[in-house]
Order: C-alpha cells, then sequence, then structure tokens
C-alpha cells in the first residue's frame, strides 16, 4: 500500500467531493419533501358545500347534485356532477390552523356587555 503524500491527498480529495455531493443530494431532498409532500385536510360538510358553490359560480357549472370524497372516515372534497372533483390538501409540515386569540378590546366589550 502506498503512503506517500500524493496519494493521501488524493484520496482525501476524492472523500470529500463524495461527502460533499452527499450532503447537497440530501439537502435538495429534504427541501423537496418539505415543500411538496402533501397529506389530505379535512373538510366540513359545510365546507364542502361552500366549495362547491364557489365551483359552480366560477365555471358557470349546471350541475344540481354533489358527492363528498371520504378518505380516513373524514370529508376531504367533493365531486360534482358536472365531473369536476376538488380534494383538499395541505403541506405534511403544516401545522393545524390556531382559531384567533380575542384581543384586549373585544374582552373589554364583552365584560360590558354582561354588566
Amino acid at each position: 500500500m502506498c503512503r506517500t503524500k500524493k496519494h493521501v491527498i488524493k484520496m482525501f480529495g476524492t472523500l470529500e467531493m463524495l461527502t460533499s455531493a452527499l450532503w447537497a443530494f440530501f439537502i435538495v431532498y429534504a427541501t423537496w419533501y418539505l415543500t411538496s409532500a402533501k397529506d389530505y385536510a379535512p373538510l366540513t360538510p359545510y365546507e364542502a358545500k361552500i366549495l362547491w358553490k364557489i365551483h359552480k359560480q366560477n365555471i358557470g357549472c349546471n350541475g344540481k347534485k354533489w358527492q363528498i370524497i371520504k378518505r380516513g372516515g373524514k370529508i376531504v372534497g367533493f365531486k360534482c356532477e358536472c365531473g369536476y372533483r376538488h380534494i383538499q390538501k395541505r403541506l405534511i409540515v403544516a401545522s393545524t390552523p390556531t382559531p384567533p386569540m380575542p384581543t384586549q378590546i373585544s374582552m373589554i366589550r364583552k365584560e360590558a356587555k354582561i354588566k
């Protein structure tokens, strides 16, 4: 086995390039996963009906009936009589929306109504 200085430098350079390429691949993959991977987002029946009405209004659809699309026992979309399908999705890393916190002014108004 050759232990010359050139051989050690050449081997280290190849190892360094391989490590850099693996890190670059990992970063690209992680970025793609976090920005593209999606999961079904549940809807209420009311939200599905509103989305169907918006579809009818925007497209000028003449459909009179619609069906709920379920995945895992939860409503995730609807299918219109015209053939249009809407499935609600969100990013996997997205958290569920939090309800808005009451402001100080609204709390004062609530207290004033109580008294």
